[in-house]
């Protein structure tokens, strides 16, 4: 199996406005990334970018970038301009990595680009992870998914999904997690010509109101394949504290690491 990653890299952030140039244990977050996808065994790793400044960053760490369009709404809208514009084949398979993710593990990418290989029927892949803390079934920015039992998700959400109607509706603020809930871990695997079609489709209502783009897959009829993630993915970066959390984190294990 081959398969290419594409990260899409936009400059502004409304939390943390360029994040993915920030320093970590001496590099940009955007170059752990980077390294993370190289050691992941994709034959490509390119870096879809709206920013000269990110751009030039890429060229200093030895990365491929190219500028696209400032005008995009998602990553997934970026890197469909690049396979285009690149003349992709249609089934070749692409997988999003997100630049604010210096802790990914190789192993995740490669496995669902794997994934996707496997599910033929499916347009998209991705994965997902046990939630074991009650306090993030209910939280917002902890995005749920419920899928069958071929693996191919019904719904992702916000909320918390299933909805516990007897514990719920008899007033129990805890989650029982032996029904167990899954969180969403934000890395997607398509193939180059779904990715052209997914940009002339229109915005789903649930879409709209969730803040989800892969909904739109699931209203127009397409398949996403979900897996269990075969490693724990690190933290992602979206504020300030966050950004914090991961340099001590890689502190606490370089110095775990040295002899």
């Amino acid at each position: 199996m081959s398969f290419s990653v594409i990260i899409p890299a936009r400059y502004a952030s409304t939390r943390l406005p360029g994040k993915l140039l920030e320093i970590i244990d001496g590099k940009p977050m955007l170059q752990h990334t980077w390294e993370s996808a190289v050691r992941s065994g994709a034959s490509q790793v390119l870096v879809a970018t709206d920013d000269a400044r990110i751009k030039s960053a890429c060229e200093i760490f030895g990365a491929r970038s190219e500028l696209t369009a400032e005008s995009h709404r998602s990553g997934s809208e970026r890197i469909a301009e690049l396979t285009a514009r690149l003349l992709f084949d249609p089934q070749t398979i692409v997988v999003n990595v997100q630049g604010d993710e210096p802790l990914i593990p190789p192993s995740l990418i490669s496995q669902v680009a794997g994934n996707l290989d496997a599910a033929v029927d499916a347009q998209v892949a991705t994965l997902c992870e046990p939630i074991s803390d009650p306090e993030s079934v209910w939280d917002s920015s902890v995005v749920k998914v419920v899928f069958d039992k071929n693996g191919y998700a019904n719904y992702f959400s916000r909320a918390p999904i299933p909805w516990d109607r007897d514990g719920f509706a008899a007033g129990e603020k805890t989650p029982d997690l032996s029904k167990p809930y899954y969180r969403h871990i934000g890395i997607y695997a398509y193939r180059a010509g779904y990715l052209r079609i997914y940009v002339s489709l229109s915005e789903s209502p649930a879409e709209r109101s969730e803040r989800l783009e892969q909904l739109r897959v699931l209203h127009h009829g397409g398949r996403i394949h979900v897996a269990e993630a075969c490693e724990r993915p690190g933290p992602g970066i979206d504020t300030p504290a966050d950004l914090e959390k991961v340099r001590q984190l890689m502190k606490s294990r370089k110095e775990s690491n040295s002899p």
